[in-house]
């Protein structure tokens, strides 16, 4: 008798379903933003459908709504490996190494990755992402020698992740998911893993690291990790923040990421509701216990453009650059003014445009009934020629990964104190392979992964035109 596995795709959407349940309880204005979110969602594709542009553009409206991504925070030692290995389960695997430390002004001493399927058609049944961010203990800027050692010992005597909760992982991820019976309970004890934990919180040590940054004190100064924001996606992010403010929610100063302008939108656009006080229990130095609050859960939200090549990338840091250049030469504008003059003078207007000029990545997709181009002269077709002739249609790839600068600045809005950094202090060395060692498995490169996505369809209409088409 054959076992019907419950599948990575199934298990991942039952998990994010799980974890948003779990969180809504938590913070109700969680529940808030989801619902504005959905509004605004519905309310642009009706304007899509009545001007006849395409709704799924940037994919379905089920899974735009459907979309998530979380965010939590490790410590050192053993537990990055430990969560790779629970979310392996569900089929995610650990994409893009980010470097927060020097992304703001802030003291956020941690280095991340995001978890989430590959698969272009894992990601269209189910794209949860967690955006995982480890503690840079080892970082002398940020921790000095008793701190570090007392962390180390901290986070070495807590237990994330319970044996029965692993093992059912590692089962998950070699087998392609789990019976039903073994899979209900594996969701049972991952959600449970990151749900905020009602233990007390040693109040003096908290405080300490509190001083040295708010981000270690919520790694390092509590027994266990937690959700610490659930991030739904949106098609028009300006329009979300301006309902959430309508409602009488404190977001934070502004959209971080690019800016809203009348050509495609590119890579990332995030904001959040501030960070709201959320009452905990306290030890004191003598032993008591009292009740207080902290601040360090805020609710997120994002819109996704189209995904950018090597060379787009290296184009849209100088264009960043360019922004901040501007503004310290005296431009007192908004940042998001500024950059969309910016971005008017460099960037092509339409998706397309941006694929042929070899800045972003596409699908491309034949046209029934069109006549083809003539060929180059070496035999080939021309994927622009393609386009012009209205015989291609170029599709973006969507953008599935984050920007450190962006997450930073989330993380810096949601802070009440910016921390300490010892700029003389040597700093520790991460990268994606040191990250990589950490975790156990290879943090993998974004660009490549969507990159490949564009070459498999430039392929696969070649070889239905049977003629290679070039770039």
């Amino acid at each position: 008798m054959t076992t019907t596995l419950v599948v990575h795709a199934e298990l991942r959407a039952r998990f994010a379903v799980a974890l948003a349940e779990m969180y809504g309880a938590e913070v109700p204005a969680y529940t808030t933003l989801v619902e504005v979110s959905r509004a605004v969602n519905a309310d642009v594709a009706a304007a899509l459908r009545e001007r006849g542009a395409e709704v799924d553009r940037y994919g379905s409206l089920e899974r735009v709504t459907a979309e998530r991504h979380g965010a939590i925070r490790v410590g050192s030692a053993r537990e990055p490996e430990q969560v790779g290995r629970v979310f392996a389960a569900f089929g995610m695997h650990p994409v893009g190494f980010y470097d927060l430390r020097d992304a703001s002004a802030s003291s956020v001493p941690v280095v991340s990755t995001a978890f989430r399927p590959v698969d272009p058609a894992e990601l269209a049944a189910n794209p949860f992402r967690v955006f995982t961010s480890v503690l840079a203990v080892d970082d002398a800027r940020f921790f000095d020698a008793p701190t570090r050692e007392r962390l180390e010992r901290f986070v070495e005597e807590r237990h994330l992740f319970s044996e029965e909760l692993l093992d059912l992982a590692d089962r998950a991820a070699a087998e392609g998911g789990l019976p039903a019976a073994e899979a209900d309970e594996l969701l049972r004890l991952a959600t449970d893993a990151f749900r905020l934990s009602t233990e007390p919180v040693d109040r003096a040590w908290y405080s300490h690291l509190e001083r040295i940054s708010a981000v270690a004190a919520d790694v390092g100064g509590v027994p266990a990790t937690h959700i610490n924001h659930l991030t739904p996606r949106v098609l028009d992010i300006d329009e979300l923040y301006r309902r959430m403010s309508e409602r009488g929610i404190t977001m934070i100063d502004e959209v971080q990421g690019p800016p809203a302008w009348e050509g495609p939108d590119v890579l990332l656009r995030q904001t959040s509701f501030r960070a709201l006080a959320e009452e905990r229990t306290f030890r004191e130095a003598d032993g008591s216990i009292s009740t207080g609050a902290l601040r360090v859960r805020f609710g997120e939200v994002e819109q996704r453009g189209i995904a950018l090549t090597a060379a787009g990338r290296d184009l849209y840091d100088r264009l960043v650059a360019e922004v901040d250049a501007r503004r310290a030469a005296g431009d007192a504008r908004a940042r998001v003014d500024v950059a969309r003059d910016v971005w008017r003078e460099h960037l092509p207007r339409t998706e397309a445009d941006l694929v042929l000029a070899g800045l972003a990545c596409g699908e491309v997709r034949l046209v029934g009934g069109a006549a083809l181009p003539g060929r180059e002269a070496d035999g080939s077709l021309s994927l622009r020629a393609l386009v012009d002739a209205g015989a291609v249609v170029v599709d973006p790839v969507v953008y599935e990964d984050f920007l450190p600068r962006s997450a930073a600045g989330i993380f810096q809005s949601n802070l009440t104190d910016s921390g300490t950094k010892d700029e003389g202090a040597g700093g520790a060395e991460y990268d994606a392979e040191r990250l990589s060692a950490i975790l156990g498995r290879p943090v993998l490169d974004p660009i490549a992964l969507a990159t490949d996505q564009m070459q498999r369809s430039l392929d696969a209409l070649s070889a239905q035109l049977q003629t290679p088409v070039t770039l």
